[in-house]
């Protein structure tokens, strides 16, 4: 998932750069307002996968953020992100008003940021992240997935699963291979924080490795998440 990070403080987004890397996201620095906006024209994004979203800090040298905002929002519907430290309820307001799609605080907890940034990239419109039609079955080696119809089989045979085992096979399985962090997938799975539930993560990973009986298609990336392996003579079509 590629995310543009407007952060004039190289040592501020190369902190946030390291740690969003570390979830799967493909960040792209931009020091100022015109490089941010230039980084998001068309031309620039030729052959690219979109970005799913922009951190926009306020603080920048050249033009105000709510001004970049304001431009941004006539080049692109993607979800804008203000990260700031102004705190006050008018900023945030006029920021949501200039088309902000969230606002955050700083200093601001990872662990929220990262499940604003897929809160807003959830929600984003317009088709440009569009994957699979949900009518098609996804099949993933000896593994198929129906979203429509919640079923999941192994070389054609049913698999039981629990609605929650079922919605983090099916987050896995949008992005073979990407790893996907304990806090995205918390985030997106179970709709709440971080705090309390990793170990129903763990257990549900386990579930799934055992009732699917493919160890190996569940790997732990340690220290960072999980990501679904399908063998590479079962890639692609």
């Amino acid at each position: 998932m590629r995310l543009l990070l407007v952060e004039d403080d190289d040592h501020v987004a190369a902190a946030l750069a390291a740690v969003l890397a570390k979830h799967g996201f493909q960040v792209v620095h931009a020091r100022s307002g015109e490089e941010a906006l230039q980084a998001l024209l068309p031309a620039a994004n030729a052959g690219k996968e979109p970005f799913a979203v922009v951190l926009l800090d306020l603080g920048l040298p050249d033009q105000d953020g709510y001004q970049v905002c304001g431009k941004i929002r006539r080049i692109t519907s993607t979800p804008v992100i203000m990260v700031t430290a102004r705190a006050d309820v008018r900023s945030r307001i006029h920021g949501l008003n200039l088309g902000a799609d969230d606002y955050v605080v700083k200093p601001y907890d990872t662990g929220e940021l990262l499940a604003r940034i897929h809160a807003v990239s959830r929600r984003r419109t317009g088709g440009e992240e569009a994957g699979p039609p949900a009518e098609a079955a996804q099949r993933l080696g000896r593994l198929t997935l129906e979203l429509p119809t919640r079923r999941v089989t192994v070389d054609g045979t049913p698999v039981q699963l629990t609605r929650k085992e079922f919605d983090l096979l099916a987050l896995l399985a949008q992005r073979p291979g990407v790893v996907f962090g304990r806090e995205q997938i918390i985030s997106e799975v179970w709709r709440t924080s971080w705090e309390g539930t990793g170990r129903t993560l763990e257990v549900h990973v386990a579930s799934l490795r055992g009732k699917l009986g493919m160890p190996a298609l569940i790997e732990t990336v340690r220290g960072v998440g999980y990501r679904l392996v399908v063998p590479a003579a079962h890639q692609g079509p």
